[in-house]
């Protein structure tokens, strides 16, 4: 599927929500199923309602700019009529509802929801709790399954009947007379909400819902190898629907804190490490702390800045735990400032040796007195 939203209902980045919703009405006329015979028209337009899906709330369209398809949630890549009954509700949507029209009648059902609504939230993990995973306990505030009445709404004792409007369907069809022929239109029954039946006496509990929102406690098994931005999928512990209808899915979006001292590429964990100028120019094995404990570098005689020691197999696990990558660590020189009378000389000595050109000595005060002392 194409990822390009903007060019999909062939408008600029800066069009307005009046242009894209023009833009799709546009285009869905032509696209549309049930006035287009091509075969491959029905999944073109499935592609165009989910662009329009996305840039038409600001919120999303947002998070599309920043980010790509990959920062819209869950439902980028995904059916784009999740949110709605069919190619008639995004019709309904945008045209103006109602079932006017040609397109106001496509001819398909629109059965009861089949599953609750999805959730998200955000946890915030340490930098070492994304690199070697953790496990972490959420609390969640939900609609769950009513206890009382087990999910059927009806007082106990009760049970739901069958809606006589709809008998028992959960839609309502209506036949009209319109210039282009004969036209069906069909559409959740007001009478039962869809559901097929009614409840004569409602569970007091949760007064005929079949659920209760109520705060629930879940374990969060986050894998080593995590990246802030990543998203874990928790199935069937989103909301539950009305009257027994399954619960969603929890979205948890993973958001990581900076290390003091370590970056990341991808798996591979970086450092920058300063060392003095007489340890580049000499060498030496220092101590250094990484984030399962101490190690010793080399750092080779004669290192100028921007050298990289690699500890191979030090750095992040990959997601499926079967390699790491490598802790990088980038060496900086650093030049001695303030020097003392003494080791002033013994770098002016050691430019000598080599044949180097170094600035004249300060005859400021400072350097007068030093010479005095010397004397």
């Amino acid at each position: 599927m194409a990822t390009d939203y903007y060019e999909l209902l062939g408008v600029s980045r800066s069009a307005s929500a009046e242009e894209i919703k023009r833009a799709f009405r546009s285009r869905a006329r032509e696209l549309h199923p049930d006035t287009n015979p091509d075969p491959t028209a029905e999944e073109r337009f499935k592609e165009m309602a989910l662009a329009y899906e996305i840039l038409s709330d600001p919120e999303r369209r947002r998070r599309y700019d920043t980010f790509g398809p990959e920062g819209v949630g869950p439902t980028a890549g995904t059916d784009p009529f999740s949110g709605f009954g069919g190619f008639g509700d995004i019709f309904d949507a945008v045209f103006g509802g109602g079932g006017g029209g040609p397109f106001g009648a496509t001819g398909r059902t629109r059965a009861a929801p089949s599953r609750g609504a999805d959730m998200e939230l955000t946890v915030d993990l340490d930098f070492t709790e994304a690199v070697f995973g953790v496990t972490r306990d959420i609390k969640v505030r939900a609609p769950v399954t009513c206890s009382a009445c087990d999910g059927s709404g009806a007082a106990p004792g009760t049970q739901p009947v069958r809606c006589e409007e709809c008998d028992g369907r959960g839609e309502i069809r209506r036949v009209r007379q319109t210039i282009l022929g004969q036209m069906v239109s069909a559409g959740p029954c007001p009478r039962c909400g869809g559901l097929g039946q009614r409840i004569p006496d409602p569970c007091p509990s949760c007064r005929g819902e079949g659920r209760r929102t109520e705060e629930r406690d879940y374990t969060v098994d986050v894998p080593a190898g995590v990246d802030g931005g990543s998203t874990l999928r928790l199935t069937g512990r989103g909301a539950v629907g009305p009257r027994g209808v399954p619960a969603g899915d929890l979205y948890v979006h993973l958001r990581v804190r900076p290390h003091p001292r370590f970056g990341r590429e991808k798996f591979d964990l970086l450092h920058e490490l300063h060392v003095p100028l007489t340890t580049a120019a000499l060498g030496a094995v220092v101590d250094f702390e990484t984030l399962e404990g101490t190690e010793e570098l080399t750092v080779p005689a004669g290192t100028q800045t921007g050298h990289q020691l690699r500890l191979r197999g030090r750095g992040v696990p990959h997601l499926d735990g079967r390699s790491r990558g490598d802790l990088r660590i980038t060496l900086v020189v650093d030049t001695p400032t303030d020097l003392s009378p003494a080791a002033d000389d013994l770098l002016r000595q050691l430019a000598e040796e080599r044949g180097e050109t170094v600035a004249a000595p300060s005859t400021g005060l400072f350097s007068r007195l030093r010479d005095a002392f010397k004397a």
